[in-house]
């Protein structure tokens, strides 16, 4: 398992977050997105996401790059899961750790924030009496705006 990881395997939580804990640091936060069984007031059925998983996975790569100039002792795992997912399991899995919590808390936020807007993955809902493509990642990932906004979510 690496580091930033794209897969149709279900995401393990612990491992993601024991990838970037070291003996130095004072936390490790985790955010752990779940498939709900509602959306828009209609009841889901299940999810299934596709993605372009090596530029996905160079998302990930500049996500964490830009928490570290941020966040300089941060340091980032992502997981994003593709295919079929049931409601309750996780669809992504984003850890952060740190010798302090405030950092460790803005990046993991940071990550999530910026994954949604760059990471080339896409959702397809199904729910009672149909389905649906739910918008993907739509800003350039050299947008500075796009990322000052990231940036102003996590910060507060």
């Amino acid at each position: 398992m690496g580091q930033f990881l794209v897969t149709s395997a279900p995401l393990d939580v612990a491992g993601a977050s024991a990838l970037v804990s070291t003996r130095d640091d004072g936390a490790v936060t985790t955010f752990v997105g779940l498939v709900r069984d509602h959306n828009v007031g209609r009841r889901v059925l299940w999810l299934e996401y596709e993605a372009y998983g090596p530029l996905a996975v160079k998302a990930f790569q500049q996500i964490a790059s830009e928490a570290a100039a941020r966040w300089v002792d941060a340091r980032l795992a992502i997981h994003h899961r593709t295919g079929r997912i049931e409601i309750g399991e996780a669809s992504v899995v984003v850890a952060a750790a740190s010798p302090h919590r405030a950092e460790a808390f803005a990046a993991c936020r940071y990550a999530i924030e910026r994954l949604k807007q760059i990471a080339p993955i896409w959702k397809h809902e199904h729910f009672d009496g149909g389905e649906v493509w739910i918008e993907g990642a739509t800003a350039d990932p050299a947008d500075d705006q796009a990322r000052l906004a990231a940036l102003e979510r996590a910060c507060t």
